[in-house]
C-alpha cells in the first residue's frame, strides 16, 4: 500500500514515523571502527579512540553527546578537552566500546530499530532493580548484567 504526498509516493514501511534502522556486523561498528580483530582494537583503544567515535556513536544512537560523556566518565564541563585534543583516553576509550556494544546489542534485538533501542535503554527495568540499562552499563559488571537481560529477552525468557 502506498500514501500519496504531494511530491512523492511514500511506502508503508518508510512511512512508519521515520524510523531508522541499523545494523552493526562487527565489534564497535557503531563508533565507525573497522578493526575486526582483538588485537587491532586492543591497540586503539590503548592509543585512545578519536573524539570523532564518540561523535558517530551519537549519530547512530541518538543518545547525545552529553548523555555518553557522563556514561564514559567525561563530565559535561570539561567535554571541550578531549574534543580540542580529537582522542579520547585509553580508560574513556574502553568505556565508549562498552556503551556501544550495549547499544549494538539492543539493536539487533530490535531488528536494527535505534529507536526502539534507545527507548528500551533508557526506561528502568524491574529485573535491573530499577536502573534503565544504559545507566546500569557504566561499569563492566552491570554491562554483563545487560547483556544476559538481552540474551533471554531474545530466548523469550521474561524472568
Amino acid at each position: 500500500m502506498a500514501i500519496q504526498t504531494k511530491a512523492k509516493t511514500v511506502t508503508e514501511a518508510q512511512s512508519k514515523a521515520g524510523r531508522r534502522n541499523v545494523r552493526f556486523n562487527t565489534r564497535g561498528a557503531s563508533l565507525g571502527l573497522r578493526s575486526t580483530s582483538t588485537p587491532k582494537l586492543i591497540e586503539q583503544l590503548e592509543a585512545g579512540l578519536s573524539f570523532a567515535a564518540l561523535e558517530t556513536l551519537d549519530t547512530n544512537s541518538g543518545l547525545g553527546i552529553t548523555m555518553l560523556a557522563t556514561l564514559i566518565g567525561i563530565p559535561d564541563r570539561t567535554l571541550s578537552r578531549p574534543k580540542s585534543v580529537g582522542r579520547l583516553g585509553p580508560e574513556e576509550s574502553e568505556r565508549l566500546l562498552r556503551v556501544s556494544n550495549i547499544f549494538e546489542k539492543a539493536a539487533e534485538l530490535f531488528d536494527g530499530d535505534a529507536e526502539s533501542a534507545v527507548q528500551w535503554l533508557t526506561i528502568p527495568k524491574k529485573a535491573l532493580g530499577g536502573q534503565r540499562p544504559i545507566q546500569y552499563s557504566r561499569t563492566e559488571p552491570g554491562a554483563r548484567e545487560v547483556e544476559n537481560l538481552i540474551g533471554r529477552l531474545e530466548l523469550g525468557v521474561f524472568a
